[in-house]
């Protein structure tokens, strides 16, 4: 038994030992553990730090991407045949247009003989005014005209019998030159009174109002029982021949491309049926508030072209070829129009164009262009010349 309590107590104290020793050898891994993870964040840290060196000091970043050069739609317009012409607007007008009124001085008028519409003759009475005074005065110098030709014949036969005296000796050399001289004077006063009465004649004629030509009467302004002279101004308005005429405004580099004897169509205001006329006069001045001129279009007579009226005309100029650009690609400013086009290095180019018709298929273009050229289509306003850009053909619709 006591050998049993002696194998207790060793194995007590083994026990002892060995708890104490496993406690002790925990610790000692721990704090190597700490050591190395200590160690291992070092050296992190130091390698860390000298990634961010390198990179600060010795590595070069790569170079940046160029940018994509933008794409800008293109179109080779190439030269399309175009009917040339110009559309303008205008009034409407005799071509000579005769103001009528009273030539002598007036009086009441009588009649009135003519309405609008109506057509007359050169010398044709109008209006008739009332005339027995100068009716008067007329009779008067025309019984002047006999009083001096009865003084005249007398006068003349007292010479011819001065003649016949004198030959035999009963009157003087001095006598037949009185007589020769009154003779004269009455053969004078003869032509004096046939002036006079000649002058009252004229008068008489003036009075009654008459056309200055063959014509169609446009406008009446007189009536019977109206007083009229000549500060009446016009009382008829006489179209001559009843020719009319268009009187359209054009842009004045519209009207440097026209030419006398063009012919033009004319289409009145509310009507369905147009006029062939042509260009006869070309204004000589440009208005320099509007910068426009004006074109004269004759017409021949047609009850539906009424002067006073509005009326459109196209002006046909035959045909030209040219390249045809879209409004969008037509630009402008202080120099003039211009387009931009693209460089077979694919850059933006300035291109200053004479631009000619606009009509709904586009603008023609008379100068600046061949027809070969890559021209921006539309959002011209955002390049520069010079920029770099890809162009994309516009493909139709």
């Amino acid at each position: 038994m006591g050998d049993d309590w002696e194998d207790m107590g060793m194995n007590v104290e083994s026990g002892i030992r060995g708890d104490s020793y496993t406690a002790y050898e925990s610790d000692e891994e721990q704090a190597r553990k700490r050591r190395l993870i200590i160690i291992s964040a070092i050296v992190a840290a130091a390698l860390i730090a000298a990634y961010i060196g390198y990179r600060v000091f010795f590595h070069k970043p790569a170079p940046a991407a160029a940018p994509a050069a933008p794409s800008v739609t293109v179109i080779i317009p190439g030269k399309t045949s175009i009917v040339g012409s110009v559309t303008a607007n205008g009034s409407l007008a005799a071509k000579r247009e005769m103001p009528v009124g009273v030539a002598g001085e007036g009086g009441m008028v009588q009649r009135v003989l003519v309405e609008p519409g109506d057509w007359v003759k050169a010398g044709q009475t109008l209006a008739i005014i009332e005339q027995s005074v100068q009716a008067g005065e007329a009779n008067s110098a025309a019984a002047s005209v006999r009083v001096a030709r009865a003084d005249a014949n007398i006068a003349q036969s007292d010479l011819d019998r001065a003649k016949a005296l004198v030959a035999r000796g009963f009157i003087s050399r001095a006598d037949l030159d009185r007589k020769t001289a009154t003779r004269d004077a009455a053969i004078a006063r003869v032509a004096v009174a046939q002036a006079q009465y000649g002058q009252s004649r004229a008068r008489l004629g003036r009075l009654d109002i008459r056309s200055p030509a063959d014509g169609l009467v446009l406008t009446r302004a007189v009536e019977p029982g109206q007083v009229v002279s000549s500060g009446n101004g016009a009382l008829f308005r006489v179209a001559k021949s009843g020719e009319m005429e268009v009187r359209a405004q054009l842009a004045e580099q519209d009207l440097s491309r026209l030419h006398v004897g063009d012919r033009v169509k004319v289409t009145p205001v509310g009507a369905s049926q147009s006029f062939i006329g042509h260009i006869w006069q070309l204004s000589p001045i440009i208005d320099p508030a509007t910068r426009q001129g004006i074109a004269r279009v004759q017409l021949a007579y047609n009850p539906m072209i009424r002067p006073g009226g509005f009326a459109s005309v196209d002006i046909s100029r035959g045909k030209t070829s040219a390249p045809l650009l879209p409004e969008s690609a037509v630009l402008s400013d202080q120099r003039g129009n211009f387009v931009y086009i693209i460089t077979p290095d694919n850059k933006v180019a300035r291109r200053d164009v004479k631009v000619g018709d606009v009509s709904d298929q586009g603008i023609s273009v008379l100068s600046g262009l061949s027809g070969t050229e890559k021209v921006v289509y539309s959002a011209g306003a955002f390049l520069n010349p010079g920029d770099k850009v890809t162009p994309v053909a516009k493909t139709a619709r």
